[in-house]
């Protein structure tokens, strides 16, 4: 075989394989320093604290030896000071709470529980009594509607560039081509989209894939219609943590996608999500990944990463790339 024919084939296979990736540098990003936590003020949903007042002996019988107990409540050995400090107790005993950072918080918390309480009881001492019995309880109410409010916060974090450019992982699919759907063309029960399989892309790197809400799906349309390529990342293609509630998840974003002068790296959250800590921490992590990534490429005459964080309601199917990422 001549040399031209060898060089022209060289040419081909490597512009075969540019069409058919992404330029992904290896860039590992990891949090560093002091982590703070704690959580945002909210108001508490309680429509369905509705206790009883216990009757001053409450009658325990243990169905194994058939014994019988008698809790008397209204001869308690200890009181707290203030109706509020039953339920602070009874939060403080979460490893995620802490007193002397949230005393404010939780106290706010507290006077919710107990004008609750109020607005059908007006004797104190029976507030009392419920606090008594059914502090554990209530303190778990209330611990469970504090987790969407919750953040926490790295001094920062540390990039850790390594040469080259990172091959991109397959993802692992049952393909059943009887079962792959057309990704222009919503499924009619959508609550749970992630156990569709789409397919029909023109410039999608991968032949098939997932989403988790139609919003994904919709912008799966958009993307393939005003881009040059973009494909939804497999777990393990970015090395990318972020600090959350005392571990170092690892975060794979939803979207990659080239235009003719960026490339953005895209998470779809629903619209009421768009605060969460972990929302935001990913963030955070995934703009550092962004700004490095840049520096890296751009010596080697790439493009530009930017991250773009889009609430679900915003995304129409008539949109353009550009208009959609804009002032996000």
């Amino acid at each position: 075989m001549a040399l031209t024919q060898i060089n022209a084939i060289i040419a081909q296979t490597t512009e075969l394989v540019i069409q058919q990736t992404i330029d992904i540098p290896r860039i590992t990003i990891t949090p560093i320093g002091e982590v703070r936590s704690g959580f945002h003020p909210f108001t508490l949903s309680l429509e369905n604290l509705n206790y009883a007042v216990p009757e001053d002996d409450l009658w325990i019988q243990t169905l194994r030896e058939q014994e019988i107990q008698i809790l008397k409540t209204s001869n308690s050995t200890y009181q707290e000071k203030r109706l509020e400090d039953y339920v602070v107790m009874g939060l403080v005993d979460f490893d995620d709470v802490s007193y002397d950072e949230q005393a404010d918080f939780l106290y706010n918390l507290a006077e919710q529980v107990i004008q609750r309480l109020r607005s059908y009881l007006t004797d104190d001492a029976d507030i009392r009594k419920i606090l008594q019995v059914h502090q554990r309880s209530i303190s778990a109410l209330i611990h469970t509607q504090m987790q969407p409010h919750f953040w926490e916060t790295a001094a920062g974090y540390e990039a850790k560039v390594s040469r080259g450019f990172a091959a991109l992982k397959q993802p692992c699919y049952t393909v059943n081509s009887e079962l792959v759907y057309d990704f222009r063309q919503s499924p009619q029960v959508k609550s749970n989209m992630a156990k569709y399989l789409f397919g029909g892309f023109e410039r999608c790197l991968y032949p098939y894939q997932q989403f988790q809400s139609d919003a994904e799906r919709v912008l799966s349309i958009i993307l393939d219609r005003e881009t040059h390529k973009w494909f939804k990342p497999a777990r393990g293609q970015f090395c990318i943590d972020y600090q959350w509630q005392g571990s170092q998840p690892e975060y794979q974003p939803d979207f990659i996608a080239e235009t003719d002068n960026q490339i953005y790296m895209i998470e779809v959250k629903a619209s009421h999500q768009m605060s969460a800590g972990d929302v935001q921490a990913k963030k955070t992590a995934a703009i550092t990944w962004c700004k490095n990534a840049s520096e890296y490429s751009q010596k080697y005459g790439g493009k530009a990463w930017n991250y773009v964080l889009i609430p679900h309601d915003k995304i129409k199917e008539n949109m353009t790339v550009q208009g959609l990422c804009a002032n996000l």
